[in-house]
C-alpha cells in the first residue's frame, strides 16, 4: 500500500461498507476514513460494555448509561497501550462495588483478553450511591 496506496473495508453487516482507509488516514488527519488502530480501539470499547452491562446485570444492576471512548497508543508500528475511559449511570451501585465490577468486564472481555498490549481503564461513575 505504501503512502500513496488505499483500500477499503466492508464488514459482513455492513456497518462498514467501503470505509476508506490508507496511510494518509492512519498517520495524517484521518478525516476521510478510518484505520485499524481506530477499528481495534472500536471493538475493544465496545466488547467492554457489552462484557460490563452483563456482568453488572449478574450482579442485580442495570446501567442507565455506559459511555465508553478508547484511545490507542500507537508507537513505532505496535499498539503500546489502550486507555479505556467509562462513563457510567448505575442506580444503586456505589463506586467501589462500579470498580470491581467495571475491572472484572475489562479482564474477561475477549477483545481485551486477545489484544497484546497494556489496557488501562480509567471508570466514573456518575449519580451514584456515596
Amino acid at each position: 500500500m505504501g503512502k500513496d496506496g488505499q483500500g477499503q473495508v466492508t464488514t459482513k453487516s455492513n456497518v462498514l461498507d467501503t470505509a476508506r482507509y490508507s496511510f494518509h488516514t492512519r498517520f495524517e488527519d484521518g478525516k476521510e476514513g478510518t484505520n485499524p488502530e481506530e477499528l481495534i480501539g472500536a471493538a475493544n470499547a465496545s466488547c467492554f460494555a457489552m462484557q460490563l452491562s452483563v456482568l453488572l446485570s449478574s450482579a442485580n444492576f442495570t446501567a442507565t448509561t455506559l459511555d465508553v471512548s478508547a484511545t490507542v497508543t500507537f508507537i513505532d508500528g505496535a499498539i503500546t497501550n489502550i486507555m479505556l475511559n467509562l462513563e457510567g449511570e448505575v442506580p444503586e451501585i456505589d463506586a467501589e462495588r462500579f470498580q470491581q465490577i467495571a475491572h472484572k468486564a475489562k479482564e474477561v472481555c475477549p477483545i481485551s483478553k486477545v489484544i497484546n498490549t497494556e489496557i488501562e481503564l480509567k471508570v466514573t461513575l456518575k449519580n451514584g450511591l456515596l
